[in-house]
């Protein structure tokens, strides 16, 4: 039910090209996790999408260059991880644009302007998602979360939730956070093998 209403809310129509599946990852940039995940999509030479949250850029410049430098997609995710249900659409799009100044004072590459969005929690009101498609964003959410952030929640449950649920044109929802760390960083060689084994080519939005 909820991933219907989620692909009627954000449709994404070039994710429904082919047999694509695209990984994602929210929260970072951190040390502690990101540099991790690098080597891990590395090792299969696969790309994924990082929604960074502006202040841990501001935070960590060098991790999230060393994101940027791998090819990796940049999306918005607000800067101080804003829920979107409790601001004012002012205030909502007044952080956004706080990370996009961030990005722009970091990023030392020429990779052109951040287009890609996604809302913390996916929590945002109707007139706040049409003021950010306004400042020029695409907003993608997910279909696949795997609820990584959650301390009950095993990687082998993880991996089966990918595998039960995944299919072409799915956004599989990661976070390269403390609190999703051992869980997430242990399912993901696993999730990358059984998705290739099964024929998907991983791409970034």
């Amino acid at each position: 039910m909820l991933k219907n209403i989620l692909q009627r809310l954000y449709p994404c129509g070039k994710c429904r090209v082919g047999k694509a599946v695209y990984l994602t990852f929210d929260d970072g940039p951190i040390p502690e996790v990101t540099p991790k995940v690098l080597a891990i999509l590395d090792k299969y030479k696969v790309k994924a999408t990082f929604f960074m949250v502006g202040e841990n850029i501001d935070k960590h410049p060098e991790v999230f260059e060393q994101v940027v430098k791998a090819g990796h997609a940049i999306g918005n995710h607000t800067y101080n991880h804003m829920k979107g249900w409790k601001v004012s659409t002012a205030e909502y799009i007044e952080n956004v644009q706080k990370w996009e100044d961030a990005f722009r004072r970091h990023c030392t590459l020429e990779i052109g302007n951040c287009t890609l969005f996604r809302p913390p929690y996916g929590r945002t009101w109707v007139w706040q998602r049409r003021a950010v498609k306004k400042l020029g964003y695409e907003i993608y959410l997910w279909d696949v979360l795997t609820r990584d952030y959650n301390p009950r929640r095993t990687p082998e449950a993880m991996l089966r939730q990918i595998q039960r649920c995944t299919r072409p044109g799915s956004i599989i929802n990661f976070h390269d956070s403390i609190k999703s760390n051992e869980r997430m960083l242990e399912v993901l060689p696993k999730a990358i093998e059984w998705l290739l084994a099964n024929g998907y080519e991983l791409k970034t939005l």
